[in-house]
Order: structure tokens, then C-alpha cells, then sequence
């Protein structure tokens, strides 16, 4: 009886009677199977550690591919994880990098298996793009654990799909590198230069003013969002493969050093009131001791060297062609500024040999550091009676805030005055321009912008004061539960928490309420006695917000950490290394 064909059912086989005396059996032939291939073949380097993925694939499996690119003891499978999408355009370069990885990983002699993260798009995803950075971290941990992967490279963008990975990561402690897709090109609107999220800001105070219209306020951001990435891409292929052979991991490259060096660039760059949020959680992740308080002590006293907006002039395709972040790293080193040079990277070497000498040859840009655009540029940390724990960004503090609010001689460096509260973006939009008590001096409140209480820490704490007073070139400051873009100027305290939802002082606040800021004692307290507070909250009783709308909001709500923790699932943090503490995953059949 003939053998039947490979994946045949149709029986005529078995119905068929061929001789068979002095033939022995066909074998069966496959292209997934080539008969010369060798399970056991020592293709590759040998890795510094057997490859998890054999645990997979020394039994059968299928994955669509071949034997000989899944079963070779020395070939590792990385994955990628690909964040780019329709629903994501910010990352959706990524569908074309990919490819280019996927050639640098295969000529390392290694085996890609490409697979999709949860959409993160801040301009898409309602109620909030941060709502979903705990759920896309939840969901890539379970691959990156429940999957035969020895590595795998991390393709993100936004300050919402970055931390999520790199989260993910560091929980299961795979070599991984992350690649960014990179900022846009510039935007102009006639002759000037205008940034995606910059604009937005600029235009709605025009809006507010009366000095455009509904249309040109379209049409100015429409214009703001007009890539030399793939060489990148095809290393970061390369380079993958050989951290899986010499067995280098997220806990060995994110350490505290590294971390202490991440605040310092932060600083140096003006950089987003988000990172303290975003790094604190992934350093929770691996397992390193981080708080808000490192963020001044590393950070507050470096200079703002990166002339790029809002705080600067120029937007970020001016910064790459100045020598981007490695320039600004060279300068920090020139000045015995970096804290911690001899920090691992990806690339195998340190952060100083990695930058060391790489000085920016436009100084329109990056400045040199002893002539910077500001002299101490990090975030401040506040702490008092209205709050454990408030971000103040010092670089976007414009002269005119400085001379209204921060100069007065006998009480440097501090405000205070009345708050006028708003319970969301909804409240405000609609009273902002209606409200009789708002004044120069009025600090805005803005709650229920939390974790919980939006629910995921929505970016709406980018209030502007009501159009009379912008027409006055008059500022006023702004304090909020919330989070706000890191590209708007405005001078505001950020990230406060606890959060109105789960208890905080900003959810008993009323009109009215004087509020005082000390910048050099680092305080932030309403001005009311200790038994005022305690009978308002009994009065008041718990901050009410919007009930839940699905079962994430649900989950998400019940299980998540306050902003100055990092916003982190709080029952996930225990789970950390888990290819070195948990081995592999059960069979699954």
C-alpha cells in the first residue's frame, strides 16, 4: 500500500495496491521537515545559557515554520512586538521597521516571529490613552512568558506604549531592546515652525481670545503633523540576538544608575512631567527603589541645555540633526554631570563610551552647559496639607509667571492665593469663561483626573485662564490630580496624590479656599486649620466620580496604584524575573 501524501485524507491511498517486493517505504516529503535536517545542529553561537525556547520546541509544535528554524539548540526565536496599527498611526512606521528587524535578526542567525500589542493612541483612545498602559503590559507579560521566546525586541512610540513594554519586560526579564519609532518631521504653518502637541496649546488660547476662528484653529493643527530609521531597525535585528547568546537581560541594564541617569537627561532636556509617572513604574517592575524624591535630588539643579520647544525654540527633527540625545550625554560627561557614566547598555558598552566626545555641532540646539537656556531646570518636589506628592516642571516657567507669582522680595519664590475647583475637563470648558471669581491670582484646580477617578490619569490639567484674562497676557497657575502633555508651557503642578477619588485633600476643596505654594520649602498647603479639613471631609464625605463604563475601567480602578507610584497595578509589582523564578509554563496539552 502507497504512503499517503503529507496533510491527504482523501482515502485512495489505502485503496490503492502497488508491488512492494525490494522497495522500502517512501519517505514522506515536507518542506517543514526536509529530510536532512538536524534538531540537534549546533547552527549559531552557543548561547551563555540554554535557549528557554527548546523547552518548546524539543516537542512537536506548530508554528508555521520550518524545523530547521525552530529546533536548533544554538538558534534563538525572538519576537517582536509590533505597537503600530491603523489605530495607532504614531507607531505605524513600525509595520515597515519591522521588516528591517526581522532581516537583522535572521542574519544573526537567529528566527523572528513577529506578533501584535494592545493599540495605544493618545488622540484616539477615549476615556484616556494611559487608561490602557496597564492592560497592554498585562497582556505582553503572558507572551512573553506563555511563549517559546529567547529575546525580544520592543517596537514603541508614545510615552504610553514605551513604558508598557518595557514594563512587560522587565517583569519577565528576556534580553529585550527597545526601538522608538521616533518624533515627527516638522510642521509649519506658513513660515513658522509648529509642534503636533504645541500648537494644540497656542491655538486654543487664540480660540479663547477671539483671535481665530473655529476653522483656522483646525486647520493650524492639521498642519503641525506633515522618517532615517531603518539601518537602526536592522541593528537593533543584529544586536537582539547576540544579548539572548551572551545572556543579557532588563535587570542588568535597568538599574539604579541607569535610572539616576534617565532623571538627569530628563532634566537637561526639559523633559515630560509623564516620566516620573513612567519610570517609577517600570523601575517598580524590576525591582529598583525609585520615587519622586530621587527626581529633584538628581535632577532639580541641572541646566536646561536643548533649546526645543515649549520650553525652547526648535522642535525634535532639529535635535537629531544637532547629535540628539547621545549630544546631550556627551556634555553632561565634559562636566562630570552624568551621575552615573559607567552604566551597561544594550550596546554592550557603557553610557560613556557610548557618548563620550559626541558634542553637538549646532549650538542654536543643544547649548554648551555652562551657557544654558536656565540655570536649574529639573522638577520640583512638593509635599504638604493638599497633597504627599506634586511634580512642578521649573523649565516651561516663563519671566512673566516668574515676575507675577514667584518675585516678590519678601516672600521669594512662593504664592498663594484663592482656588476656583473644577470637577473634570467637562466642568471647566463649561464654566471657565462664565466664572465671576476668577481673577489674576486664582489658582485653577483641576480633579477627578486621576487613576481612579477619571479613571487612568487623563492629560485635561492643560487649563488656560478665561479668554479676558489671556487678551491681558495674564497667567495663572494650575494644580490638578491629573496629567498634562509635555508639550504644553503652561507653569502647573501635576500628578498630585493621593488623588480626589481615593481620599486626597484636592477632592474637599471649595471656592474660594486659599491655597499657599513655597517653592524653596517645597510645600503645598491649603490654608485651613487641621480641624476644618477634618470636619469638611466629614461633611462632604467621599469624592464622587463617573461610575465605570466597562470591565477594564472596573479592573483597572480596583487594582491601581497612585501617580507618585507609579500608576502601577499594585498586585503585579510582586511578580518580578519571572523566566529566572518561575521556569517554564505548563504543557498546554
Amino acid at each position: 500500500m502507497s504512503q499517503p501524501c503529507e496533510g491527504c485524507n482523501c482515502g485512495r491511498a489505502e485503496q490503492a495496491q502497488v508491488p512492494t517486493a525490494g522497495i522500502g517505504p517512501r519517505q514522506l516529503r515536507s518542506f517543514t521537515s526536509p529530510a536532512d535536517s538536524n534538531p540537534n545542529s549546533t547552527e549559531g553561537i552557543e548561547p551563555a545559557i540554554p535557549l528557554r525556547s527548546k523547552k518548546w520546541f524539543n516537542d512537536p509544535s506548530d508554528l508555521g515554520l520550518t524545523v530547521p528554524e525552530l529546533q536548533p539548540k544554538n538558534r534563538p526565536i525572538i519576537g517582536i512586538a509590533q505597537t503600530g496599527s491603523d489605530l495607532s498611526p504614531c507607531n505605524k512606521y513600525h509595520v515597515e521597521l519591522a521588516k528591517r528587524v526581522r532581516d537583522g535578526i535572521i542574519a544573526a542567525g537567529a528566527t523572528p516571529l513577529e506578533f501584535p500589542c494592545h493599540p495605544i493612541q493618545e488622540t484616539g483612545k477615549r476615556p484616556t490613552a494611559s487608561l490602557d498602559r496597564n492592560l497592554s503590559y498585562l497582556s505582553l507579560v503572558e507572551v512573553l512568558f506563555g511563549y517559546p521566546l529567547d529575546g525580544v525586541v520592543l517596537l514603541t512610540g508614545c510615552d504610553k506604549t514605551t513604558p508598557a513594554l518595557l514594563m512587560a519586560a522587565a517583569t519577565v526579564n528576556i534580553p529585550a531592546i527597545a526601538m522608538n519609532v521616533g518624533p515627527m518631521l516638522n510642521g509649519y504653518s506658513g513660515q513658522k515652525l509648529i509642534g503636533s502637541g504645541g500648537v494644540v496649546w497656542e491655538s486654543r488660547a487664540q480660540l479663547a481670545a477671539g483671535e481665530i476662528t473655529e476653522a483656522e484653529f483646525l486647520h493650524h493643527v492639521a498642519l503641525s503633523a506633515p522618517r532615517e530609521r531603518g539601518a537602526c531597525a536592522y541593528a537593533t535585528g543584529l544586536r537582539i540576538v547576540q544579548l539572548v547568546r551572551e545572556d543579557v537581560k532588563p535587570s542588568d541594564i535597568m538599574t539604579k544608575a541607569a535610572f539616576e541617569n534617565a532623571i538627569a537627561c530628563c532634566a537637561t532636556i526639559g523633559g515630560s512631567t509623564n516620566a516620573p509617572i513612567h519610570l517609577n513604574a517600570i523601575a517598580k517592575h524590576v525591582g529598583v527603589e525609585l520615587n519622586c524624591d530621587d527626581w529633584e535630588r538628581v535632577g532639580y539643579h541641572l541646566p536646561l541645555i536643548l533649546n526645543v520647544q515649549p520650553a525652547g525654540q526648535w522642535l525634535c527633527e532639529e535635535y537629531h540633526r544637532a547629535g540628539g540625545l547621545p549630544a546631550v550625554i556627551a556634555e553632561l560627561l565634559e562636566h562630570e554631570a552624568l551621575p552615573n557614566p559607567d552604566a551597561l547598555t544594550v550596546s554592550g558598552k557603557s553610557i560613556g563610551d557610548n557618548c563620550r566626545g559626541e558634542l553637538s555641532q549646532d549650538r542654536r540646539v543643544i547649548t554648551p552647559f555652562d551657557k544654558p537656556l536656565m540655570a536649574e531646570a529639573g522638577f520640583l518636589h512638593l509635599k504638604g496639607s493638599l497633597f504627599d506628592s506634586g511634580i512642578m516642571k521649573t523649565s516651561v516657567i516663563s519671566p512673566a509667571f516668574r515676575e507675577q507669582y514667584l518675585s516678590n522680595p519678601d516672600d521669594p519664590m512662593a504664592f498663594e492665593g484663592p482656588v476656583a475647583v473644577f470637577d473634570g475637563p467637562e466642568d471647566y470648558h463649561h464654566r471657565i469663561d462664565q466664572s465671576p471669581n476668577i481673577s489674576p491670582g486664582t489658582i485653577l484646580i483641576m480633579r477627578g483626573a486621576g487613576p481612579v477617578g477619571y479613571p487612568g490619569a487623563a492629560e485635561v490639567v492643560n487649563m488656560i485662564p478665561p479668554g479676558e484674562l489671556i487678551k491681558k497676557g495674564i497667567e495663572l497657575p494650575c494644580i490638578g490630580d491629573g496629567r498634562q502633555s509635555g508639550t504644553s508651557g503652561s507653569p502647573s503642578i501635576l500628578n498630585a496624590s493621593p488623588e480626589a477619588a481615593t481620599g486626597g485633600m484636592l477632592g474637599y476643596l471649595k471656592d474660594g479656599d486659599r491655597v499657599r505654594i513655597d517653592l524653596l520649602k517645597r510645600t503645598a498647603d491649603v490654608l485651613l486649620s487641621p480641624t476644618e479639613i477634618e470636619e469638611r471631609k466629614k461633611s462632604m464625605g467621599d469624592y464622587q466620580y463617573p461610575k465605570s463604563q466597562t470591565p477594564w475601567q472596573e479592573i483597572y480602578r480596583g487594582s491601581v496604584s497612585e501617580l507618585s507610584e507609579g500608576m502601577v497595578i499594585k498586585s503585579a509589582v510582586k511578580y518580578q524575573r519571572l523566566a529566572q523564578t518561575q521556569g517554564i509554563p505548563r504543557q498546554n496539552h
